[in-house]
């Protein structure tokens, strides 16, 4: 499965070598990120031309692809991308390509069954003791292989309107211990909505922890603000953030400092990756990817095997070259670094671990 970060087309709501032990930054004022998220890049011709890669057979095919699923790239993610590479790991997860034109049988606009998965609108439950909320359509960065690029926000969304629903459906399922807030992206709501949000789950007694996936900390560190992080101490809940790093080189010193504050409030950090053809499908690249989550205090956690969407079909490798990989891991890291290789399957009652052995 692709994290519960994956991107989306709604309008938001309102260098490598990092120390092994980084400092924790500032935190930014709260308008900061927003600024900085409002001045991301949604024109495929001005991307390519900050890259240094405007060439006519790339500026076609990007336009033509963004007009099926629009491009959108906070600055700070295109900073780590290499100028004049058009093979860059970053840039392949975000540029809009020719391969997304195609139709390709087996891949649909809902691979991973969530609609049939619908409690009431903005909540879905697949598997027992912990359901999931879509607080929004919102992303900083769309990525193309997003796995909900077709998600009907605008009807299977959370809206303000709903609250009095989810609150009776989580309500009424006293095993539910665990919330997952996804979307799109959480930590695109502005800190009061995401407050007011967290005060509504705060009224069901049986909830333990929230979870919180995201791919802001690492596409846009300045969104771990003031507001943020007093935002998460006010609330009576356990948090687990898990965010999204697919490539070791998304990772410079503001992420780690990000990640720093976040764990300084108690919270634990986990990284889910998807496995991309082209982009770290090597088990040189994945095992850097590993060392440096280690390094700034992130636990990887899952490889996905990649959600069938249409539109992302050449981002696939498929499972036996994954399994090989996961062997090489495996022999070469301690354990504890080695992610776990699965797959989600519409109706199962929870991931599928694809062993190695």
């Amino acid at each position: 499965m692709i994290p519960d970060s994956a991107c989306t087309v709604t309008a938001p709501d309102t260098g490598n070598g990092a120390p092994s032990h980084p400092a924790a930054i500032p935190l930014m004022p709260a308008s900061q990120w927003q600024r900085e998220l409002a001045d991301a890049i949604r024109d495929p011709l001005e991307l390519l031309r900050l890259l240094e890669l405007d060439r006519p057979e790339l500026r076609e095919h990007a336009l033509e692809a963004a007009r099926l699923f629009p491009l959108r790239v906070t600055r700070s993610f295109i900073a780590r991308m290499r100028k004049g590479d058009p093979a860059d790991p970053l840039l392949l997860q975000v540029l809009p390509l020719a391969a997304e034109l195609e139709h390709v049988p087996g891949f649909g606009s809902d691979p991973v069954g969530d609609l049939a998965s619908q409690r009431t609108p903005g909540l879905l439950q697949k598997y027992h003791g912990r359901a999931l909320l879509i607080t929004t359509g919102a992303c900083a960065i769309h990525c193309r292989y997003c796995f909900r690029r077709a998600y009907p926000y605008e009807s299977a969304g959370f809206r303000p309107g709903q609250r009095e629903a989810i609150r009776d459906a989580l309500l009424a399922d006293p095993g539910l211990e665990e919330v997952i807030l996804s979307g799109g992206d959480p930590l695109t709501l502005a800190n009061d909505k995401l407050h007011q949000l967290l005060e509504l789950l705060a009224e069901i007694p049986h909830l333990r922890r929230v979870r919180i996936h995201s791919r802001l900390p690492v596409v846009l560190p300045s969104r771990v603000d003031t507001g943020l992080i007093d935002t998460f101490k006010r609330s009576r809940f356990r948090f687990v953030h898990v965010i999204h790093v697919n490539h070791a080189n998304e990772i410079d010193p503001s992420v780690a400092a990000a990640v720093a504050t976040l764990r300084d409030t108690g919270a634990l950090v986990l990284n889910q990756a998807v496995l991309l053809k082209g982009i770290n499908d090597s088990a040189a690249i994945l095992a850097g990817l590993s060392q440096k989550l280690i390094e700034i205090g992130i636990m990887p956690y899952y490889l996905h095997l990649l959600d069938r969407v249409q539109g992302a079909h050449h981002f696939e490798t498929d499972q036996e070259k994954a399994v090989q990989l996961i062997k090489t891991l495996q022999q070469q890291l301690p354990g504890y670094m080695v992610p776990k290789l699965v797959r989600e399957e519409q109706g199962a009652p929870g991931k599928t671990v694809i062993s190695a052995d």
